[in-house]
C-alpha cells in the first residue's frame, strides 16, 4: 500500500481528503484517505504499486485548493529517545531503493503544534540529522545543490516520524504552502497579508512586476478599512476603494485612493482597470457571479477575491462556485486562468485568482 501525506489547514482534513480523492480519481488513480484529527494533514492510500508516482505525474499541487502541500511516504518510524537519528537512518535504509536523489532534509511539524519543546527540538535536530544522513549516503554532500527531491520528516511528536520525499517539480513553492510574512505597522488591518500571500502563491516567480508594476489601475470592493487597498498602493497603483464603511485616514492621505461609498456588489467602473480585488466575505455564489460579469465585460484583467464557505458544506460550496466561474467564463469563449487556494492567512474562506488571457 503506497501512501501520500497531504498538508492542509487544521480542521479541514475532510475537505482536503475529499478533494484529493476526487482529483486523483479524475486522473485514473483510485484511493482513499485517512484524516488526522485537527492536525492539519491526512494520509492518502493508493492500493496498487506505482500509483503514487502516477498520481504525481497526472495531478499538480497547483490544481488543488484545500491541499497546500504533500509528500510521498517512505516509512513511519518510531523514535526511541536513545537514538532518534539512528532510527531515521534505519528506516530509510530499509527502503533505500525507493529514495530519489535528495540534497537536503526538511523537518516538519503539525501546523497547530503547541509543544514549544518539540519545536525547539526540531530546530536543533535538523543539523545532526542532516550530517548523519550525509554520512550514511542518504543525502547529497552539497545541501545547496539542485536535486529532483527533498527528504521530508514530519514529527507528530517526540516518539514518531513520518518519513518521505517531495518532488521539486510538484510541491508547494513554500514548505507546507506557508510563506512567512510580516505585517508592517502601517497596514490598516491583518487582511493585508491575505492579498500579499495570494500574490506570492499565484503569480509566476520572477514575473511579479509584469502583474503588479506601478501605474496600474485597481478597484478594491468591500475595501474598508483598507488592508487590500494598502497593498495595491504599495505597488504604486491608483485605487478606487468601494465601501460604505470608513477608510483608514493615513491611507487616504497617500493621494493614491479614491473612496466611493457604494455597495461593492453593485458598483461598476466607467472603464476597465487592471486589477479588481474583493474581500467581501459573504454570499460566495453571488461573488462568483459578480466576478464572471467583471471579466466577461472586460472590466478587469486580473482579479483576486475571497469566497466565504459555510461550515458544514465547505467543499461542496467550492465546487458550486467553481462551476459558476468556469461555466460562466467558458460561455464567453474567454481564455482564462483560474487558481484557488485555502491560504495560510485565510480562515473559513478560500482565495481565488483569475487572469484574463485574451
Amino acid at each position: 500500500m503506497e501512501q501520500l501525506i497531504a498538508i492542509c489547514r487544521p480542521g479541514f482534513e475532510t475537505e482536503a481528503g475529499r478533494e484529493l480523492t476526487d482529483s486523483a480519481a479524475g486522473g485514473g488513480v483510485y484511493g482513499y484517505f485517512e484524516p488526522s484529527v485537527n492536525q492539519g494533514f491526512l494520509t492518502f492510500h493508493c492500493p496498487g504499486p506505482g500509483q503514487v508516482e502516477t498520481l504525481l505525474q497526472r495531478l499538480s499541487i497547483d490544481q488543488l485548493v484545500f491541499v497546500r502541500d504533500w509528500f510521498v511516504v517512505l516509512a513511519d518510524a518510531a523514535l526511541p529517545t536513545s537514538d532518534r537519528v539512528g532510527a531515521v537512518i534505519d528506516a530509510l535504509r530499509s527502503v533505500e531503493g525507493a529514495i530519489p536523489v535528495c540534497a537536503r532534509v526538511e523537518i516538519r511539524l503539525p501546523e497547530n503544534n503547541a509543544d514549544a519543546d518539540l519545536g525547539n527540538f526540531a530546530r536543533k535536530w535538523v543539523s545532526p540529522l542532516s550530517k548523519a544522513l550525509r554520512g550514511a549516503g542518504l543525502l547529497g554532500k552539497d545541501s545547496k545543490a539542485e536535486s529532483p527531491a527533498r527528504l521530508e520528516v514530519l514529527l507528530t511528536g517526540f516518539e514518531r516520524a513520518i518519513i518521505g520525499f517531495s518532488l521539486a517539480r510538484n510541491r508547494a513553492r513554500y514548505v507546507g504552502g506557508i510563506p512567512r510574512l510580516r505585517l508592517p505597522a502601517s497596514a490598516p488591518s491583518r487582511s493585508a497579508l491575505k492579498l500579499e500571500e495570494a500574490w506570492k502563491v499565484f503569480l509566476p516567480p520572477g514575473q511579479e512586476l509584469d502583474y503588479l508594476g506601478s501605474g496600474k489601475q485597481a478597484v478594491d470592493l468591500g475595501a474598508a478599512p483598507g488592508g487590500w487597498t494598502w497593498q495595491l498602493v504599495r505597488q504604486g497603483m491608483m485605487v478606487t476603494a468601494v465601501d460604505n464603511g470608513p477608510m483608514n485616514p493615513e491611507l487616504m492621505a497617500s493621494g493614491h485612493v479614491e473612496h466611493v461609498e457604494a455597495d461593492g456588489y453593485q458598483w461598476r467602473p466607467r472603464r476597465g482597470v487592471d486589477w479588481m480585488v474583493c474581500d467581501i466575505v459573504d454570499h460566495p455564489r453571488r461573488t462568483s457571479e459578480m466576478v464572471v460579469h467583471w471579466l466577461s465585460a472586460k472590466l478587469c484583467r486580473y482579479t483576486v477575491f475571497n469566497l466565504k464557505l459555510p461550515m458544514k458544506k465547505r467543499y461542496d460550496e467550492w465546487l458550486a462556485c467553481r462551476d459558476i466561474l468556469e461555466d460562466g467564463l467558458a460561455r464567453t469563449e474567454m481564455n482564462f486562468l483560474l487558481r484557488a487556494r485555502h491560504l495560510y492567512h485565510d480562515r473559513e474562506e478560500i482565495t481565488c485568482f483569475i487572469e484574463r488571457r485574451d
